[in-house]
């Protein structure tokens, strides 16, 4: 070995063993006055200090921190002077252990290889008013250097640093922020080029608070951070920059970016994150409460991507501008309302919807682009839509959709309407509030078009084929337009007015009125008896079934039963050609008004039979579905209109022994049975008739009584002049008032009851002469004088054994002085009584 190098060795040796023996010395020294050298250092510090340092025990530590010095504090405590009003203590540290490069220091500066914190508390308090106990530290006053005054300082570096079970807390209660981590272990190692420093820190801590408002709640709230972070600070910009990294949030796997101006006293900042693969309910459950409630109004089955950006300030009082996406593909999304299938779109959060407004709940919006998805098996998309206003949330957008209209079964249910054909096209912009995380009475502008269309209306057991509708809705109305609805061989057109209708619908629907105008070629009223049944179906049994599985399809079927059920529809109808049975009109006009179990019918006018109907009248809907009408008919032919509705029930007096040409004004209330027949025994009212040119054929009463006391005149077509009667109709029995018949082949007086069952009696004055010849005198007094001249027969039609009417002497006739003056005139012309039977 060189003479030189074993010189050197000798004194590096020597210096060595130098340093230890200084080192052991100064270890000795600070064992043996533990207390003063504590004394000396906690007086020292505390007079920078605007309160008090105190340490429990000093311990150097030889062999730690070799070759630097280390010394280790137990018990540390930093209170600042007005601890004793909010009873916050800055630090609370059980072990406290530093170590400093020994070279550095007698260069007058300080480099701490390393700082150990274990089992400490560390408390960051500001409060309402703004004062924080971190002002325990005291400013430097500022001192102005002269232009040639060198520039000198010394700075503090520190290489390692590590916390073992520490609890780090930030309350500010002044700006509403609260941070509050259960740090397990944070392990670093930071250098210095430059200016400035680089920090590689491995973190595991949990988040019990990451709060920057704490009205509104808590980010990722009791979430173990894990993760690396690369970290570097330029002394330039003062500004901390956080590399791209991962970082493990919870169970989710983030890349985290961030930055922080310390050049600003607010120390604002940008933290991004970013996860691929992420539930939304684990998204949704690291924002804060305020903002997960929203989010939790729908769940993604599948996971998805999503981005946060935070930009804030640590000094502000407000929320941070919070702005997240997600990207959603072929997902099921699940509502309140329902479960969305095939579901695509990009989200957006953002609590800054209108800037200058603040950034608050009010002020937030979830915006959902190019929304496609598939509900009940029913496409659709929405370009955008929108949920603003998280206090009172309102959602908007524009649905459209184009589908088989069968598909619309499953959603409204099958108790109302049954498509079974037809093409559904939508473009419906709508806007909705939202409560209870529930849509809510959404107001819908646009249209509905539906072609080719067959429906079943269950409740009334109605059939409609190659139906077409369009709807129109508008901010207040809806309009029908465009309706042809074909039922058998039926076919209507139609035009329909809901004034009002949104707001009706939702509030009020046994109020919905619409109006209609409607046009028909041909109807046959015989293919819509439906409308006379009550409603039909289990309606209760059937939301029981439902209850718990489609509870949001039963409101919606329950509220449009009571729309379609109870609401109330106006139709003026114009009708070229109406059957009902036998019956055929022609230019049918006429105003209904149909309400809940009501159908009121006004100004209905038709051509008939040679001549014209007038009505207007009132259904009940019921097990019998109860009418009263009023009704003119003008000069109709009696035998037609006989035969159009069944002779009216009569049996012995038929279509088919009448002639002539009717007028009738009558007032009836009675019963129809949903077959539309006549209820027997229903009937009451007044029917007051004329009958011109009349003619009475073959009819076996008159005839009966004809063989013996009128054998020689033809009783097979007895023409009328003018015959008016009133009958009064009560149940089976019709009253017969006081009637003259005049005819070519004798007068009657007729008066009595008739019966469709039993009971009938008849009093028929009758006399003897023959009438032929009468219409020669042109006096109708004297005329009238004439008439009954002559024997008299009093006839009584009553009931026979056999059910049919039988004819006998009337015994309890009243005779007047005009009969007696009579019979003594025409003695001889009197014929033997007839048989009883």
């Amino acid at each position: 070995m060189p003479r030189w190098l074993k010189i050197t060795l000798k004194i590096a040796a020597a210096l060595v063993g130098l340093i230890i023996i200084l080192f052991i010395a100064l270890t000795v020294y600070v064992n043996n006055n533990k207390q003063k050298v504590l004394a000396m250092i906690t007086t020292e510090l505390n007079k920078n200090l605007n309160g008090t340092l105190t340490i429990g025990t000093i311990d150097p530590t030889l062999f730690k921190g070799f070759p630097g010095v280390s010394v280790e504090l137990k018990d540390v405590v930093l209170k600042d002077d007005r601890w004793a009003q909010h009873h916050h203590t800055l630090l609370t540290a059980k072990d406290l252990v530093v170590s400093v490069n020994a070279s550095a220091l007698l260069k007058g500066e300080v480099v701490i290889n390393k700082i150990d914190i274990d089992n400490a508390d560390i408390d960051l308090f500001t409060d309402s008013t703004g004062y924080s106990n971190t002002s325990i530290f005291k400013t430097k006053p500022k001192v102005e250097k002269g232009p040639k005054e060198k520039q000198t300082s010394s700075s503090t570096q520190i290489k390692r640093f590590s916390l073992n079970k520490v609890n780090f807390v930030v309350d500010d209660r002044h700006a509403y922020k609260l941070f509050k981590f259960a740090v397990n272990e944070i392990r670093g190692r930071m250098d210095y080029p430059g200016k400035g420093w680089n920090a590689d820190i491995d973190l595991n801590t949990m988040a019990n608070s990451f709060s920057f408002n704490t009205r509104k709640g808590s980010f990722m709230k009791n979430r173990l951070l894990k993760g690396h972070f690369d970290i570097s600070y330029d002394d330039n910009s003062q500004v901390i920059n956080v590399a791209p990294n991962n970082l493990n949030i919870g169970d989710d796997a983030f890349n985290v970016a961030a930055k922080f101006d310390l050049k600003k006293p607010e120390t604002p900042f940008t933290i991004n994150l970013k996860v691929n693969d992420i539930l939304w309910s684990s998204a949704a459950n690291l924002l804060a409460a305020n903002i997960t409630k929203s989010l939790k109004m729908f769940d993604l089955q599948k996971p998805i991507d999503v981005t946060c950006d935070l930009n804030g300030s640590f000094g502000g009082s407000g929320d941070p501008l919070i702005y997240v996406t997600a990207k959603v593909k072929n997902n099921v999304l699940k509502a309140q309302g329902g479960t969305i299938e095939n579901c695509s779109f990009k989200g957006v959060f953002s609590n800054n919807y209108i800037n200058g407004k603040g950034l608050n709940d009010e002020n937030s919006v979830i915006k959902l682009y190019h929304f496609n998805g598939s509900y009940k098996d029913i496409p659709f998309t929405i370009d955008t839509a929108f949920i603003n206003d998280l206090n009172t949330p309102v959602a908007t957008g524009i649905f459209r959709s184009r589908f088989p209209v069968t598909k619309l079964n499953s959603v409204i249910g099958d108790e109302s309407l049954r498509f079974t054909k037809g093409i559904a096209d939508l473009k419906l912009a709508y806007k909705a509030d939202i409560v209870n995380f529930k849509f809510t009475k959404p107001m819908i502008t646009g249209n509905v078009d539906i072609k080719n269309a067959d429906v079943n209306y269950i409740p009334r057991g109605l059939v409609f084929k190659n139906n077409s509708i369009a709807l129109k809705f508008t901010e207040k109305d809806l309009y029908i337009n465009n309706i042809r609805l074909q039922n058998g061989s039926s076919i209507v057109n139609m035009q329909g007015k809901v004034s009002n209708f949104l707001n009706s619908y939702y509030n009020d629907p046994e109020k919905i009125l619409i109006v209609w105008q409607i046009t028909s070629p041909e109807i046959r009223l015989g293919e819509f008896l439906g409308f006379l049944n009550s409603r039909g179906g289990g309606g209760e049994s059937s939301a029981s079934t439902y209850k718990n599985s489609r509870a949001a399809k039963a409101r919606v079927t329950s509220q449009l039963n009571t729309a379609f059920d109870k609401g109330q529809a106006e139709l003026h109808i114009r009708v070229a050609k109406l059957y009902y049975k036998k019956f055929l009109a022609t230019d049918v006009t006429a105003d209904i008004l149909l309400a809940d179990n009501s159908m009121k019918v006004r100004n209905v006018n038709l051509k008939s039979a040679g001549g014209s109907l007038k009505m207007a009248g009132l259904i009940l809907q019921g097990p019998t579905n109860n009418f009263a009408i009023s009704t003119t008919i003008d000069n109709v032919n009696t035998n037609t209109f006989f035969a159009s509705f069944n002779n009216f029930g009569l049996k012995d007096f038929t279509s088919d022994n009448l002639r002539g040409f009717l007028s009738a004004k009558a007032d009836i209330k009675g019963g129809i049975n949903n077959a539309g027949n006549l209820v027997p025994k229903s009937i009451r009212g007044t029917a007051i008739v004329n009958l011109k040119e009349g003619a009475l054929v073959n009819f076996s009463p008159i005839k009966s009584v004809g063989k013996f006391a009128f054998p020689f005149r033809n009783l097979d077509n007895i023409t009328f002049g003018d015959l008016k009667a009133q009958f009064d109709i009560n149940g089976d029995q019709i009253k017969i008032a006081p009637m003259q018949i005049n005819s070519s082949v004798l007068n009657m007086d007729v008066e009595g009851v008739y019966s469709l069952s039993r009971g009938t009696n008849i009093a028929l004055d009758v006399p003897l002469r023959n009438p032929k010849n009468d219409n020669k005198i042109a006096d109708d007094g004297e005329r009238n004088k004439k008439r009954m001249k002559g024997i008299v027969l009093h006839i009584l039609a009553t009931d026979g054994d056999d059910g049919k009417i039988k004819i006998k002497w009337n015994k309890n006739h009243k005779k007047t002085k005009t009969d007696d003056d009579d019979q003594k005139t025409d003695d001889s012309q009197q014929t033997p009584e007839p048989k009883q039977d």
